[in-house]
């Protein structure tokens, strides 16, 4: 567990209070108030109370200890891809996915004052989405765990040239001078989240378009993965995902995260499945939620 900047802790303290008061409305999230991930906690349930959590794995340990009931993790990003780790992280979490949630991602450029801007901070997704406007205007990326963590690091700091990327109104709330806004590569940065639960929904059948998120790992033949796919394509199964992943490192080992739109119960869903369990090595089922957005 790492810990805050001064300017963030009163802000953790008194969120943190509220959502361990009330675990039910509570909704674990990785980074300092006025993160992204924050951002989305409110949009995804305005009802909740946001609870800041310094890693992932701190988020994940609120939900499987009980301390709240729900934690908010993003998954994968248009521009820069999926989010380090949490391939990893949500299978051995033993917690399951029961929403998503769709956050367009903007970053400002804040600081405090002290001289032209040469170093820009931020969550090392958030440099990698504003890498070309980076190298533009030669300013260089330096790595922080968060993006508003980076900006209440800023406002600490008295380091000459340093600037934070961030949601813009995380200056407000350090008071940080905002340069500008609009510093990813593309206009449709956007990151996918996953809410994450201790167990699963009750009632799928009830969704009107359900998505389920599945990990596999495929055996060591000629054409695991054509074989264990196959069930899907003759069934009419639509697989929005597929991403691999290695694991151990030995590179002999490959797992496979994949969403498809539908849910266990339905037989097109249940045929592909036993399709899949009897041609892999294992497979875990991470959840079957509602879309937050449809799928084609």
């Amino acid at each position: 567990m790492g810990s805050y900047s001064a300017s963030a802790q009163h802000l953790v303290d008194a969120m943190k209070a509220a959502a361990l008061a009330n675990p039910a409305r509570g909704l674990a999230f990785q980074g300092a108030p006025g993160a992204n991930s924050d951002l989305a906690a409110r949009e995804y349930d305005p009802n909740s109370l946001p609870l800041p959590c310094y890693s992932f794995d701190d988020a994940i340990d609120a939900v499987r200890d009980g301390r709240v009931d729900r934690a908010i993790i993003p998954i994968e990003n248009s521009l820069h891809g999926r989010v380090a780790d949490i391939h990893f992280l949500l299978p051995e979490s033993g917690l399951h996915i029961v929403g998503e949630h769709f956050l367009p991602i903007r970053y400002g450029l804040m600081s405090r004052d002290l001289g032209p801007v040469t170093r820009a901070m931020s969550h090392e997704q958030a440099l990698g989405q504003c890498r070309q406007w980076l190298r533009a205007n030669n300013i260089s990326p330096v790595a922080h765990s968060d993006t508003a963590g980076a900006a209440a690091w800023v406002a600490d700091s008295d380091e000459v040239g340093l600037a934070a990327l961030a949601p813009p109104h995380a200056a407000e709330l350090y008071g940080l001078t905002l340069h500008g806004t609009g510093m990813e590569d593309a206009d449709y940065n956007m990151t996918r989240f996953v809410v994450l639960a201790r167990e699963p929904l009750s009632d799928v059948s009830a969704i009107a378009a359900p998505m389920t998120t599945f990990v596999f790992e495929v055996k060591n033949v000629p054409a695991a993965l054509y074989k264990a796919l196959g069930g899907f394509a003759t069934n009419g199964v639509n697989m929005t995902k597929l991403e691999s992943y290695q694991v151990g490192g030995s590179f002999a080992a490959t797992k496979f995260y994949a969403d498809i739109v539908g849910a266990p119960g339905d037989e097109r869903i249940d045929n592909a499945l036993d399709e899949l369990q009897f041609q892999t090595k294992s497979l875990r089922l991470l959840g079957s939620y509602a879309q937050a957005r449809p799928r084609p």
